[in-house]
């Protein structure tokens, strides 16, 4: 969560709820579930972690050199700005689905038990947390229930365009400075009891701050996960192959494209730079995120997901895994518990995260194989519903 720009990966929050429904699903946990959405969900979170090895590793882009470099390019093209870009709209897909399903009190109950495992997942682990933030933005899809697909794409043109015209502004305006790049990397104690007392103290404030500074954006994709709610494209891909198509050979064409630009600004120290890579990478983020959306579509529209479907069981348990990642990462890597901050770079952070998130995949599978929930889905649950069933949740053969 910052405020400052450029900010951080935003993490992903946690799974979204069960997909969408009519008016006629019952309550509580969806028991059958199409395996598009939890594949998305599952390369995504693989994606942020590769993309956040560079805050929890604590090395700085424009210094890598060699291989890292080489590593950091790839980072930047194909997965900086994207995996979140796609989170964010399952976020807003699955809310949608929620409120549709359940109603607005289950929808607040549940954002309310969110916020609190985002508050303790910064305080305790890891100041980069996001699910506080989608939580506490995520109560304006509410707004947006009673808009058709449309409308929710038009919203998000008009949020999206408005805070990608700020960003591209704010970097235009100090071009030529000769100022130092703002890194982004946090302040660190050597202490974990000191730096649990710092995230305590700041997260209000930064929490709001993050809210404004990155809300209209948040929002934007928030709509377009909602407009796929609407329409049923993530359950029903087979009924959506046109706009699949163009989703994957539009969102491609503009997107990696923009990455490449991206890496550049990168390698770059001047702090113009960093300003304009913000634009530059959540706009090129975007549209690689709808690219790869349109790509497994497609794979799923043909029953030809493959090797692909190896990620939903990460994707079901994605907020147990994304929690599961702070901690062992800043474990590694920060001072008071292996002193490695700041001593690797790009390569070796992307190897490890590579490594990491693949053995996340059949531990996960493992995982769901015996209890059918993650531990934080299954806390969720227990909390909002009032009770839980370990019954393993099937998949929509459809």
């Amino acid at each position: 969560m910052t405020v400052l720009p450029p900010p951080q990966e935003l993490e992903p929050g946690p799974a979204a709820p069960p997909p969408e429904a009519g008016p006629l699903a019952a309550r509580g946990p969806v028991q059958r579930r199409s395996p598009l959405p939890d594949v998305l969900r599952g390369v995504a979170l693989a994606g942020i972690l590769i993309v956040n090895m560079q805050d929890f590793a604590g090395f700085r882009e424009w210094t890598q050199t060699g291989p890292d470099r080489v590593a950091q390019v790839i980072t930047d093209t194909l997965a900086n700005g994207r995996f979140i870009s796609i989170f964010a709209m399952l976020f807003g897909w699955g809310a949608a689905g929620l409120i549709a399903r359940q109603g607005p009190w289950t929808f607040l109950r549940r954002h309310a038990v969110l916020l609190a495992v985002g508050a303790a997942h910064y305080v305790l682990v890891w100041h980069g947390d996001i699910i506080s933030l989608y939580a506490l933005l995520g109560v304006l899809v509410l707004l947006t229930a009673r808009l058709e697909a449309p409308a929710l794409v038009g919203l998000a043109a008009v949020l999206g365009s408005w805070w990608l015209g700020l960003t591209l502004l704010a970097g235009l305006d100090v071009l030529g400075e000769a100022a130092g790049r703002f890194s982004g990397l946090p302040e660190l104690l050597p202490s974990y009891a000191g730096n649990v007392s710092l995230r305590a103290t700041e997260f209000g404030p930064l929490l709001i701050g993050s809210a404004v500074y990155n809300g209209p954006w948040l929002l934007a994709l928030f709509c377009l996960g909602a407009a796929a709610q609407r329409t049923g494209l993530l359950l029903h891909p087979q009924e959506h192959r046109p706009l699949l198509r163009r989703l994957a050979v539009g969102g491609l064409s503009v997107g990696l494209p923009l990455g490449a630009l991206l890496a550049y600004l990168n390698t770059r120290p001047e702090y113009a730079a960093g300003l304009l890579a913000i634009p530059v990478r959540m706009g090129g983020g975007l549209a690689s995120a709808l690219g790869y959306v349109g790509v497994l579509g497609l794979l799923a529209a043909a029953g030809r997901l493959g090797a692909w479907r190896h990620f939903a069981a990460s994707g079901r348990l994605a907020m147990s895994n994304y929690l599961t990642q702070s901690v062992v990462m800043t474990s590694v890597f920060y001072p008071y518990a292996g002193a490695q901050w700041g001593r690797w770079g790009a390569l070796g952070a992307l190897a490890l995260a590579l490594a990491f998130g693949l053995l996340q995949l059949p531990v996960s599978a493992w995982w769901l194989r015996r209890t059918g929930t993650g531990p934080m889905e299954w806390l969720v649950r227990a909390v909002v519903y009032g009770r839980i069933s370990t019954r393993p949740i099937r998949e929509d053969p459809k």
